[in-house]
């Protein structure tokens, strides 16, 4: 018996819900990383300290609140999209392998770039405390040019998953 007859029209609705809502998560954060990336972060790395003021919260552009906010949201649309698709075996598997990828650059993130981003807003409130701050601020500009590429290949490899879920019904 083929496994596809034991997915009914619900199943494949909320499957392709959970993954249309996970694909369309990811782009929205993509335009949001992108646009940090070109026109936020050269502003704060283009001359550290002085620039730092920009990262402090409620002097500057604070953008942690928004991430902590989408990111949650796009974690659990992930987790459900994973949880709606399980029975699909295809999508399932390529589910999971890009969410072990986003996995890894998210660790990547909390263990790398919000460290260093909370080191740079200490530098701007004690700026005694700034050292190699320009071999710093661009090392962490250039991994974060990576660190956005991955996400945007994971959130274009969402989309093959979205196109073989939509065609299943014909």
């Amino acid at each position: 018996m083929n496994k596809m007859e034991n997915i009914t029209a619900l199943y494949l609705t909320r499957a392709e819900t959970w993954l249309c809502i996970t694909t369309l998560l990811y782009f929205l954060m993509n335009g949001a990383q992108i646009f940090e990336t070109l026109v936020f972060v050269p502003k704060w790395t283009a001359s550290p300290s002085e620039n730092f003021n920009l990262l402090v919260d409620g002097r500057g552009a604070s953008l942690k609140f928004f991430w902590i906010i989408m990111h949650s949201l796009h974690e659990i649309a992930f987790i459900l999209a994973i949880i709606f698709c399980w029975k699909i075996d295809p999508v399932r598997n390529w589910l999971l392998l890009l969410f072990v990828v986003h996995f890894a650059v998210r660790v990547w993130t909390l263990s790398y770039f919000a460290p260093n981003i909370i080191e740079f807003q200490k530098v701007a409130e004690t700026p005694a405390m700034a050292t190699d701050l320009i071999d710093r601020t661009s090392l962490w500009q250039i991994l974060n040019y990576v660190r956005v590429a991955i996400f945007i290949a994971v959130s274009i490899g969402l989309i093959p998953l979205c196109v073989k879920l939509l065609n299943l019904r014909h």
